[in-house]
């Protein structure tokens, strides 16, 4: 799919998202098992794996229609459910830890995937017109339908929509307009936030504890991000015993960091304290927000119907 692009003053609050997602994603509901919102309360966010079947079902419902314009179109599901689940600044799962680290390993294979995508090589191996042609049918092309929304905190987006990029995503999400609308004011609250909650004296604690019981498992790291990145730092070619012995060195520091987590209970405070700041952000964009939820629950309630759950 295409990615909106970004007019100036939205481009300066990008650096600020990158921060805000990283400090803030393992912040979020992430598994399937989390309780249910009580009887009565606003809409529930998605877990990644109901997320991860809505992505599913556009690809497929992509698929379907490139077919019917007489294209091939391979979806791309090189991950099993595990190996999707998403990392952010707080990882407290040790047995996902204990298996993949950081998940370096998740991401090679990702890149591989990427470069033996399929469709690239169809794409490439169709004659100049037949190749417009196969770009028109995917995305609409430069005919496409323009669509523009505000950003919260300043600044616009706008994308192109149409093709059959386009028709799926009105199949999962409905009006496009409204679709895009909901999800650039979603996607981009936390900036509004984040500085406050890097500062906020309850989690800086729990990451000062974090860090303190990382000491004591012999692993001097000031947060969670410092942690992370020490692992990285290995030269980008390896042999395979190099790679064996980066990847036991990045799982023993994961385990560390993720049973400190665990320990001082990082992922709650920052939950709690996220939640904090966004309320204070509900007289404004709550009603959005609720908007967007109930969306992607309609979404999911349609992806059932086309994908299974990825396992």
């Amino acid at each position: 799919m295409k990615r909106p692009a970004f007019r100036r003053k939205a481009a300066q609050l990008s650096a600020v998202a990158a921060v805000a997602a990283l400090v803030l994603t393992g912040c979020s509901r992430a598994s399937g098992d989390d309780p249910a919102p009580p009887a009565g309360s606003r809409a529930r966010d998605l877990t990644y794996a109901e997320d991860l079947r809505i992505s599913d079902a556009e690809q497929r419902l992509v698929a379907r229609c490139m077919a019917r314009h007489g294209f091939g179109y391979w979806t791309d599901r090189p991950l099993s459910l595990a190996e999707s689940r998403p990392l952010g600044y707080v990882q407290d799962d040790v047995r996902w830890a204990r298996a993949y680290g950081y998940g370096s390993r998740i991401t090679a294979e990702e890149d591989r995937a990427r470069l033996r995508n399929p469709n690239n090589a169809y794409r490439k191996g169709l004659t100049a017109t037949r190749r417009a042609a196969y770009d028109t049918a995917l995305d609409g092309g430069r005919r496409a339908e323009a669509l523009r929304t505000d950003v919260p905190g300043g600044g616009s987006v706008s994308k192109r929509t149409g093709g059959c990029d386009g028709e799926a995503e009105r199949t999962l999400y409905g009006d496009p307009r409204t679709w895009f609308r909901l999800d650039t004011t979603a996607s981009n609250l936390r900036p509004l936030y984040v500085g406050k909650l890097l500062h906020d004296r309850r989690f800086t604690a729990a990451v000062h504890a974090w860090s303190a019981c990382m000491r004591r498992a012999g692993h001097p790291y000031p947060d969670p991000d410092a942690a992370r990145q020490a692992t990285r730092e290995h030269p980008a070619v390896q042999t395979r015993a190099e790679e064996a012995r980066s990847f036991a060195a990045e799982t023993r520091i994961a385990v560390a960091d993720a049973t400190c987590a665990r320990e001082v209970s990082l992922r709650s405070v920052g939950q709690a304290r996220e939640a904090h700041y966004l309320a204070r952000l509900d007289g404004e964009y709550g009603a959005r927000l609720d908007a967007y939820r109930q969306v992607r629950l309609t979404a999911l309630a349609r992806a059932q119907r086309i994908v299974p759950a990825r396992t």
